[in-house]
């Protein structure tokens, strides 16, 4: 997906800075106007987010709404929900983040959701960083109680992961 906005929008960075913002955040355009789900975003919120002036916002909807293809992406994205990552200390869960050597390697997410099951220990979130938008991506799990130390060795066997942090 990101490859599509970014090819089209390679010669405005200002309007690809304001469509980077739009995605990572998982705002929608509608009828010329910036939308979280159903709560209007001012341009000039997004301006400032994007380090641009608020025209360029405007030029950077006006483009996507003209352009068939990233109309129908900005149209349907959605904020993908609350993350708990922040906040997972306060409520007493467990938290691995697993940085890979490679973050389009397939299984990191399975094979660490089974490592955790294998303990009886419930997953509230699991959240993927997208290697796209993410210089750094990393695989962040959250669950019902604290992570046993002692997987770390376990984790690292996982064919991909280059590190792993439990707090």
């Amino acid at each position: 997906m990101w490859k599509k906005i970014s090819d089209r929008l390679r010669e405005y960075p200002e309007r690809l800075a304001v469509a980077r913002i739009l995605v990572e955040n998982g705002l929608n355009i509608k009828n010329g106007k910036i939308w979280c789900s159903d709560i209007l975003i001012s341009a000039i919120r997004i301006a400032r987010a994007a380090k641009v002036d608020r025209r360029t916002v405007t030029q950077a909807i006006r483009m996507i709404e003209d352009d068939r293809e990233l109309r129908e992406i900005f149209t349907a994205i959605r904020p993908a929900g609350s993350s708990l990552r922040e906040i997972a200390r306060h409520l007493n869960f467990g938290v691995v983040e697993i940085t890979p050597t490679d973050a389009r390697t397939p299984g990191i997410l399975a094979s660490s959701a089974s490592l955790i099951a294998e303990r009886n220990i419930s997953i509230r979130q699991a959240i993927v960083d997208d290697p796209e938008l993410s210089p750094e991506p990393k695989l962040t799990i959250i669950a019902e109680k604290k992570i046993p130390g002692d997987l770390i060795p376990e984790f690292l066997k996982i064919k991909g992961v280059a590190k792993v942090s439990i707090y």
